[in-house]
């Protein structure tokens, strides 16, 4: 009897401690395979010295339009501004809640310098004050990403 108890609990330990699945993805854009991917923090030393680099990165969401949903950012790293990341035709949105959740991005990265203009643009669409618009006053070099697919974890 011993034995049936013992080995029945061995059973059950053995399917509790079993992987789970991966969660489900959410596509906005193409959908592609995930693979060989890279960490968003990762960008900065994958682009080098290239112009552009075709990559899949992966990281969490900090940040997406709070008017459309028309482009959302990533962590680069430490001491970084975050990649700011487009869709490609502006044929797609993400969803306006999806800060906080992991995506991965299939597309084109690369490292160019933003207008005055498009700048204050981008911080009205992320719900900026109008103080913290006005202080915006120089271009800036950001790193930029042309996403043709997102996935999201749901």
């Amino acid at each position: 009897m011993k034995f049936i108890y013992l080995a029945f609990f061995s059973i059950l330990l053995f399917f509790s401690c079993e992987q789970k699945p991966s969660q489900e993805m959410s596509y906005f854009g193409d959908t592609f395979e995930v693979e060989n991917t890279i960490a968003s923090t990762d960008l900065k030393s994958k682009l080098g010295q290239e112009e552009t680099v075709n990559v899949q990165l992966e990281g969490e969401i900090t940040g997406v339009c709070q008017k459309k949903g028309c482009w959302m950012t990533m962590p680069m790293g430490e001491g970084e501004k975050d990649v700011f990341v487009k869709f490609k035709d502006y044929k797609f949105f993400v969803p306006k809640d999806a800060a906080g959740k992991k995506a991965v991005i299939k597309g084109i990265a690369k490292k160019e310098v933003i207008d005055v203009a498009t700048l204050k643009h981008y911080a009205e669409d992320a719900g900026k004050t109008e103080e913290e618009i006005a202080k915006i006053d120089a271009p800036e070099v950001k790193y930029t990403f042309m996403a043709e697919g997102v996935a999201i974890e749901n």
